[in-house]
């Protein structure tokens, strides 16, 4: 994995996602936001962390029996257990919120560990504990069923799928009110300067729309008044 910085992960804390999302399309990556997902809490702090995968596959009823989560080395609770602190538990759910990927417990257990945050294209159970938790949370909606009776978890911290986007051991994933986008490793520095530079001058934009300022050479930024009133209001 590319090294993270510390700072990098303060500036993507500042930054929106949907900021995220442009700046990675005009570097021609189109699909690196989580489809389906939402936050459990509206309104929290934005969530950013290196991925942390657990993969499941259909469950087949021979292997999967209740019993198995009395095995210590059952995936799902070894990804509990192992999710490094201020990393992000990322579930390849295969998009069915039909069974649980997890739950409270879980939940609460991962939050005590100093982990930033989860993330499934499936759903959660017991989600009104979870959406009490200090702890950010997505998923696609709330489920009861145990996952056991659908998904069987298969591998840890390996290239997963997560609502349509590919996952990589190490991404920054970062989740706010709008949802998840996944930033690829390398290019996560790069990343967050650009997004701080274009959070910066959509706040400018703002100031100028509440102003009365037609959008017509303020977004995008091509009259060359407006860019200079910018750069003075960056040297204050």
């Amino acid at each position: 994995m590319d090294s993270i910085s510390n700072a990098t992960i303060e500036d993507l804390k500042k930054v929106s996602t949907a900021t995220i999302a442009t700046c990675l399309f005009k570097k021609g990556l189109k699909n690196q936001y989580i489809q389906g997902v939402q936050p459990l809490q509206l309104g929290g702090a934005t969530m950013v962390g290196p991925a942390f995968t657990l993969r499941y596959i259909p469950a087949r009823e021979d292997l999967n029996p209740i019993a198995v989560f009395k095995d210590r080395l059952h995936p799902q609770r070894v990804a509990v257990e192992e999710c490094p602190e201020g990393h992000v538990l990322v579930f390849d759910s295969r998009k069915d919120a039909r069974a649980a990927s997890a739950g409270s417990i879980l939940a609460t257990r991962l939050m005590v560990r100093g982990v930033a945050g989860m993330v499934t294209d499936g759903g959660f159970r017991d989600s009104g504990e979870i959406r009490e938790l200090d702890f950010p949370a997505f998923h696609q909606a709330p489920s009861a069923p145990t996952n056991l009776t659908l998904h069987q978890a298969i591998d840890i911290n390996v290239p997963i799928a997560c609502g349509e986007a590919a996952v990589f051991p190490g991404d920054i994933v970062v989740g706010d009110d709008d949802g998840v986008i996944v930033i690829p490793a390398a290019i996560a520095n790069e990343v967050a300067a650009e997004c701080i530079e274009m959070t910066s001058y959509e706040q400018f934009v703002m100031e100028k729309v509440l102003e009365g300022t037609p959008i017509t050479g303020l977004y995008p930024l091509t009259n060359e008044k407006i860019k200079e009133a910018y750069r003075t209001r960056k040297k204050h």
